[in-house]
């Protein structure tokens, strides 16, 4: 059953001839009730105590990959951390259901499929946008790994984990900087490259938000978008991530998040507000012309690369426009 469907959105809508549809949907939003404030407590303390409890056999399985030279306990170690990080993106799915009675719209979840590589992007308007994308591929797609700038390593518990899950950590290098030292050009990509080589064996999702941030009213008119419900993206992570996988990355997923009426902050989401949210999941080859390229230092590439990323967020733009004028926001 695929949340947003009418059936989920209503308690009362009932196939008594099907038993487990009607258990999991009598146990959905118990806690709606609850005054929001106290739904968002029990969301934060399930949330801690979650993150708290899978990171430490996290690391124990990922430290082991270090202690025992074999690589057939390496594949074993690394399959038994993503279905504890999968566990634990379960867990956050119960509290989510548990405090709302997730009334989402979604399209193109029956698209999906496990054992394949892919590139995952989405627009950006809010913390509670890496839940969503994480609650809705969780086990339909190869796990989600994100690139993260060096320093993240050292945010407490959390830093440690994304490590132990093969997290890339990258530390790219300014324009300014490159100009005035030019020994370091091509360096990121080789960098990128070699976090990547974990991906080549097994199925993985490389996720990157385009616009590199999120969406604010200030933000956007700061960089003066020309979008009307985006922020410009950004070719260059995409760019890295296409050079790095050669031909592995030929499929992209391109999500759209839109919150009906107000835009959640992190508190609002846990405390289940703001619960009208509509995504549309699409799925698009990406053309070859653009895999195994080196983004930093080729021109001809870099302006294709952004060519196409801009492409992708006039249709995200329209996309939005229309769900929005459907739901007469």
């Amino acid at each position: 059953m695929v949340e947003g469907s009418p059936l989920c959105q209503d308690s009362g809508t009932l196939l008594q001839h099907d038993y487990p549809i009607i258990t999991k949907t009598l146990c959905a939003h118990m806690l709606s009730f609850l005054p929001a404030f106290l739904r968002g407590v029990i969301s934060t303390l399930i949330l801690v105590i979650n993150t708290l409890f899978f990171s430490v056999p996290l690391l124990l399985f990922s430290v082991s990959r270090f202690l025992v030279p074999i690589k057939a306990w390496h594949k074993l170690c690394t399959r038994i951390c993503i279905a504890l990080a999968e566990s634990w993106i379960s867990v956050n799915s119960g509290w989510m259901r548990l405090t709302r009675p997730l009334k989402w719209q979604i399209e193109g979840l029956e698209s999906l499929e496990k054992n394949d590589w892919y590139l995952v992007t989405c627009n950006h308007q809010s913390w509670a946008d890496i839940f969503i994308v994480q609650h809705l591929m969780n086990r339909r797609i190869p796990m989600l790994k994100f690139f993260l700038k060096k320093e993240l390593i050292w945010v407490p518990v959390i830093g440690l984990s994304w490590w132990a899950l093969d997290f890339p950590f990258m530390k790219r290098y300014s324009k300014a900087y490159l100009e005035k030292h030019p020994e370091k050009r091509g360096e990121d990509l080789k960098a990128t490259r070699k976090a990547c080589e974990k991906f080549r064996d097994v199925p993985v999702s490389v996720f990157n938000f385009m616009e590199g941030t999120r969406f604010t009213e200030t933000k956007h008119k700061q960089q003066q978008s020309s979008f009307r419900y985006l922020l410009k993206p950004r070719a260059g992570g995409v760019g890295f991530v296409l050079g790095a996988m050669g031909n592995q990355l030929k499929t992209l997923i391109n999500i759209t998040i839109v919150y009906q009426n107000t835009v959640p902050g992190f508190w609002d989401f846990l405390c289940g507000k703001h619960d009208s949210i509509s995504v549309t999941i699409e799925k698009q080859s990406i053309a070859e012309t653009y895999l195994g390229k080196d983004y930093s230092t080729d021109d001809d590439f870099r302006g294709e690369c952004q060519e196409w990323v801009n492409d992708l967020w006039k249709e995200k733009d329209r996309l939005i426009l229309t769900i929005k004028e459907d739901a007469g926001a």
